[in-house]
């Protein structure tokens, strides 16, 4: 606001009230916050050292006695914001003067009515641009900011295996991709018509709510491109750290590939779930497996009729009635199942044939897990169907934590912008797994815990002695927010 605005702002504002005092407005309340639970993120970000080590990833070329800034300020004003709900580089602009960011991120606030100075939106947006090849940030008259790609990568499976005190007996990785639609010229971007939008297709990997990859991908591509190269680093990461930890791979049709099946199989302790697309061929070998489910189906349905006869009068209605008094009748068979030309093998099959009242529906899976380890449906809806959790993370990645908020031109640029919305989701993830665990909380999605915990208004005191962060005491999250800061005194540094 300039200052010939904020002259011209009245001192107060009156609202009269019938039968009940006036009710008077001001702009005296000194320096208030809605954002007071960031002070949770940022100690949790000190302990864990999340976004200082993702800085590390960075080369600043800038010379340092012409830097306000540092490489690892920016980057935790950032994450912070999209973990506080702030998008946009322009809502930065006004955020430059936070006080409540301004502590978060070390800096000195003014006892006085000094004007509190953090990064602006220009030059968070010159972090944004900067270029993936560090050499040419060296010489680059406006480019003065690099960054290495394959550490950024590495840092999210590193966080991950350091989530866990000791070695798991297994893990499930999980695949997926996602629409990621873009209103703009941003390069790489094509139509797809399958999501029938402009967009990006990036591709994930997530154990259990732990994200390990994430990478923007052009839309025009094959669904399982990259996904090999992907899988077959985090897994080469892992190894490293836990040599006797069995893997499973999972994810839907897309992936049932013949170089992602060959390459799980020459691996050790490594299995795999796909989701298969169905065809003639695979309909017709399960011809018999159908016949019963529909047969099992009818008995169970004519049974009821039956009774129902017998209690009450013939009734046309008693069969539609006697349907929904029955559960579907569900069958699995494993096949022994090769393609014609995609496929360098034959490989397992498990087939899902599902009758009820609106005929049958059928579903495929193609496995390396062996027959005598786990039962067909046991394999189909523990180790298969929990993959659609998956959704969910997408739902925190892109409506809570903004990651299809991919507009800057360059396709590097927006890659770096998922990652910094990745790096926020890890801290989101941190704080429900390591604080508030035994809440209500526990499982809660990023966004509710941003608006219960996190966005808290308060009063922002300054003394020689201390800073005083003054949160309204009638606030219904006081008991979580002790209940995680019991958690954040217990967690040792990582440093």
């Amino acid at each position: 606001m300039t200052q010939q605005a904020s002259r011209s702002l009245p001192k107060q504002f009156r609202f009269e009230q019938p039968k009940s005092p006036p009710v008077v407005v001001n702009f005296d309340g000194g320096q208030v916050t809605s954002d007071a639970g960031l002070s949770l993120i940022a100690e949790l970000d000190r302990k864990l050292q999340i976004t200082s080590r993702l800085a590390g990833c960075f080369q600043d070329y800038r010379q340092a006695n012409r830097m306000l800034h540092p490489i690892k300020s920016l980057i935790a004003q950032r994450i912070y914001g999209l973990i506080m709900g702030y998008e946009d580089l322009n809502d930065h602009e006004e955020l430059r003067h936070d006080p409540m960011f301004a502590i978060a991120l070390g800096k000195r606030i003014g006892i006085e009515n000094e004007p509190v100075k953090i990064a602006g939106k220009s030059t968070l947006n010159r972090l944004e641009h900067c270029p993936e090849d560090v050499e040419q940030g060296a010489d680059s008259r406006y480019h003065k900011i690099g960054h290495c790609s394959s550490e950024i990568e590495s840092l999210f499976v590193k966080i991950f295996l350091e989530s866990y005190s000791k070695e798991p007996r297994k893990i499930i990785l999980d695949l997926d991709v996602t629409d990621d639609l873009v209103h703009g010229n941003q390069e790489q971007v094509f139509f797809n018509t399958y999501y029938a939008g402009y967009c990006y297709a990036p591709l994930y990997i997530f154990c259990g709510k732990h994200l390990l990859a994430a990478k923007l991908r052009p839309s025009n591509i094959d669904p399982a491109f990259g996904a090999l190269e992907e899988l077959q680093r985090v897994i080469k990461q892992i190894r490293q750290q836990w040599q006797n930890v069995e893997i499973l791979v999972r994810g839907d049709s897309a992936y049932s590939r013949d170089d992602i099946m060959t390459w799980c199989e020459s691996q050790t302790g490594v299995d795999y779930v796909f989701g298969l697309a169905q065809n003639s061929r695979l309909i017709q070998m399960t011809t018999t497996t159908q016949n019963r489910a529909s047969l099992e189906y009818e008995q169970k349905l004519s049974t009821v009729v039956s009774f129902l006869e017998t209690v009450f009068k013939a009734d046309e209605q008693l069969p539609s009635l006697g349907s929904d008094l029955i559960n579907n009748s569900i069958w699995y068979k494993s096949l022994d199942y090769q393609t014609r030309e995609s496929w360098s093998r034959s490989r397992r099959v498990v087939c899902k044939v599902e009758h009820g009242v609106k005929g049958s529906n059928i579903r495929f899976i193609v496995t390396s897990i062996p027959t005598n380890k786990i039962a067909l449906g046991e394999l189909y809806t523990q180790k298969y169907c929990p993959r659609g959790e998956m959704e969910n993370r997408f739902k925190e990645q892109q409506l809570e934590l903004f990651s299809d908020r991919t507009s800057t031109h360059t396709f590097a640029g927006n890659q770096l912008r998922l990652w910094f919305s990745s790096i926020a989701y890890v801290l989101m993830n941190a704080l429900r797994s390591q604080c508030l665990t035994k809440t209500e909380l526990e499982t809660a999605q990023v966004g509710t815990i941003r608006t219960k915990l996190l966005k808290l208004g308060a009063l922002i005191t300054v003394s020689a002695r201390r800073i005083l962060i003054a949160i309204s005491s009638s606030s219904p999250s006081k008991h979580i927010f002790a209940a995680a800061y019991r958690c954040l005194k217990m967690l040792p540094n990582t440093a």
